[in-house]
């Protein structure tokens, strides 16, 4: 329960409650202000339920929270028959009732919120069946039960859109970058055109421009047309190829069948037949329905959080176990070597499980077959119904490779080309620069020059006067040419002016009240801005004095909390000292010596008196060791020197009898021994 309130008072104490409880200012809540933290979150949840509880009556309370908590799929702990317990206690704030609520409403929040929200739409009307009977009530809720439909398809589209990964900040961006990019376009099209109006007969030159183009997609329609044909007819031949083909192998076949092969073959089909319509089949609708069972079962009961899973694991563990157990005692129970009948079992129930994997593998080799000629009809279709051509095979596809490989080398090469063009034109623009340059210096010292002789611009009017008579003699050439095509193009212009105008007429009109329009919401506009902005302003500062006030008030009652808190617990530890020294003197005072022995004051005075006699002991042995100290010094001296001395002759008596014992007879224990 402590971990159960821990994550309420975290969760109230996070966004978007920002409660800032503990663990005790929680568990000493009123009634009536848990009742309201309770009617915080779920107006977080459905804000419907936005309510102060204290302007409401008390069964109005637990009705709506009642029914917004079914709506939710809550259960309370205990039996289902003790509903008029929840709902009292629901009513007396009782924390037994509330804690699990808020409990189970906090771990859930987002799903909580979403069921709340499709709930208000999905939740359908309780209509009597009387009132239906009337066609204007009838097609009204026939109305109602469409629009729920339409609702449910719109929101799972929504949904499916959220987690498809689409932003709609990414394609506002690539909208504004593709409009750029036509701005840009629009200007480098207007530059074009002002560069080409400068050239002479410009017009004639844009029209032998189209024609081109025009020629150069027939020729290139014409060519997809002639390809189209080849394969077209490549492809008539590979049919008639595959048609001759499956005519052989049916002739073949035809020729190789007899009676007894067909009969044989439809015997066995029949018998895999009856063995999955009679025994396969249902097993698996049976494991279907069982399976469909236990989802209804899962899906009317709540959502289970972390703690009913683990549960729910510990269970099925135990289940695990004991099953085991029963199996061990089963086999220890029935012996293989008693039971003849064990071989003949195993035997038949490996060839069931072989039986029935086979037929599983023949259900899929089926259904892959199905859906493999579904696949190849609906290809089919799509090719033939899209240009008449059917599936390109496994040769005609290598050749194709070889074709996109020579198309490949070629582009290469024509890319190569184009690379050194470029390069190329790079120099000679290069060329062309400094040529300019040149001619420019040329120039100015050509003008210096006839500035000196008085003649200042002789050579541009020279250059001017035969631009002009080559100009006047290639316009004259070419006036008698232009003109009729000039006539026209003229009346083609005036008439598509004619009828643009025409057009565009209304469209005028329309945009000229919608400008009056525009204009006056605009205006209007203006003024809701400017008293939005003013009243956000006065609204923002409200809001940020208030907020000043309730820090501080906020801190004001921490303190005060924190106060109270310290003065309760040296309050508790006053009077039990206080009780201590009023037992102490009780016990004192009582004539009873029994009682006079338990006070703190003898307890004391018989520990001080043993200690005493305890420490002057001490202090006796303390002296007696103080007084034999040097004796016993000098005691120890002597046996460590004792010692020495002895180890000293022993080391010297195996050194002589180590020497002296060689090549003598030693008798030892009686026996004679000769040492070499």
């Amino acid at each position: 329960m402590s971990e159960h309130l821990k994550l309420i008072v975290e969760q109230l104490n996070k966004e978007p409650f920002r409660k800032s409880f503990n663990l005790i200012t929680f568990d000493s809540l009123e009634p009536m202000q848990l009742l309201q933290v309770l009617n915080d979150v779920l107006a977080e949840i459905d804000p419907k339920q936005d309510i102060d509880i204290r302007e409401e009556m008390p069964e109005q309370t637990v009705k709506r929270m009642c029914s917004l908590l079914g709506l939710l799929k809550y259960k309370p702990p205990g039996s289902p028959s003790d509903v008029s317990g929840f709902r009292q206690g629901l009513v007396m704030g009782s924390k037994p009732v509330i804690h699990p609520i808020l409990h189970w409403l906090l771990q859930r929040l987002p799903e909580l919120k979403k069921r709340a929200y499709l709930a208000h739409f999905l939740v359908k009307l309780d209509v009597p069946s009387e009132f239906l009977q009337d066609d204007v009530v009838g097609e009204i809720y026939h109305q109602y039960e469409e629009l729920v439909e339409a609702f449910k398809t719109y929101h799972r589209e929504c949904e499916q859109l959220r987690s498809s990964g689409f932003s709609t900040a990414d394609i506002r961006k690539d909208i504004s970058t593709m409009e750029v990019e036509k701005d840009q376009l629009i200007n480098n099209v207007e530059k074009l055109k002002k560069r080409v109006e400068t050239v002479a007969n410009h017009q004639r030159m844009l029209e032998q421009a189209r024609l081109l183009r025009v020629e150069e997609e027939r020729e290139s329609s014409l060519s997809n047309q002639k390809l189209e044909q080849k394969n077209q007819l490549f492809q008539a031949e590979q049919r008639l190829l595959r048609a001759q083909q499956q005519l052989k192998d049916l002739r073949q076949a035809a020729a190789d069948a007899n009676p007894e092969s067909l009969m044989k073959r439809l015997e066995e089909e029949i018998k895999i037949n009856s063995y999955m319509v009679s025994e396969k089949l249902p097993k698996e609708l049976e494991s279907v329905r069982c399976t469909v069972e236990y989802l209804k079962k899962v899906l009317s009961e709540p959502a289970m959080g972390q703690a009913d899973l683990v549960q729910l694991e510990d269970k099925i563990k135990d289940v695990n176990s004991q099953i085991n157990h029963l199996i061990e005692k089963k086999m220890i129970r029935n012996d293989p070597i008693d039971d003849k009948l064990t071989l003949y079992r195993q035997q038949a129930a490996i060839i069931t499980r072989k039986k029935e994997s086979k037929a599983e593998e023949l259900q899929e080799a089926r259904e892959e077959l199905a859906a493999l000629e579904r696949e190849l009809s609906q290809r089919t279709n799509q090719t033939s119904g899209s240009d008449g051509q059917e599936v390109i095979r496994y040769d005609e596809l290598n050749r194709l490779v070889v074709r996109l490989r020579s198309k490949s080398t070629a582009y290469k090469k024509k890319r190569q080309e184009i690379a050194e063009m470029k390069a190329e034109y790079g120099v000679l623009q290069w060329t062309e620069e400094n040529l300019k340059e040149k001619h420019e210096s040329v120039q100015q010292k050509l003008q210096s020059v006839e500035a000196e002789k008085g003649i200042s611009g002789y050579s541009n009017t020279q250059e001017e006067l035969e631009k002009m008579s080559a100009m006047k003699s290639e316009l004259d050439e070419k006036k008698g040419r232009t003109l009729d095509d000039m006539s026209e193009m003229v009346k083609k212009l005036n008439s598509m002016i004619s009828e643009k105008k025409t057009a565009l007429a209304p469209v005028i009109k329309e945009l000229r009240s919608l400008r009056q329009g525009y204009q006056e919401v605009s205006q209007e506009y203006e003024e809701k801005k400017a008293q939005y902005e003013s009243c956000a302003a006065g609204l923002e500062s409200n809001r940020s004095k208030l907020e000043q006030d309730v820090k501080a008030l906020r801190e004001e009652t921490a303190q005060k909390e924190n106060q109270y808190h310290y003065t309760n617990s040296m309050t508790e530890i006053t009077e039990k000292l206080m009780q201590r020294a009023i037992d102490e003197v009780k016990a004192y005072v009582s004539p009873d010596p029994q009682e006079k022995k338990k006070t703190v004051r003898e307890v004391y005075l018989k520990k001080i008196s043993e200690q005493e006699l305890l420490g002057k002991k001490l202090r006796e042995e303390q002296k007696v060791v103080r007084e034999s100290h040097a004796a016993n010094m000098e005691q120890v001296k002597l046996w460590k020197d004792l010692e020495q001395l002895m180890e000293c002759k022993r080391q010297c008596f195996i050194r002589a009898q180590s020497q002296a014992s060689i090549g003598q007879v030693i008798q030892e224990g009686g026996e004679d021994r000769l040492v070499l």
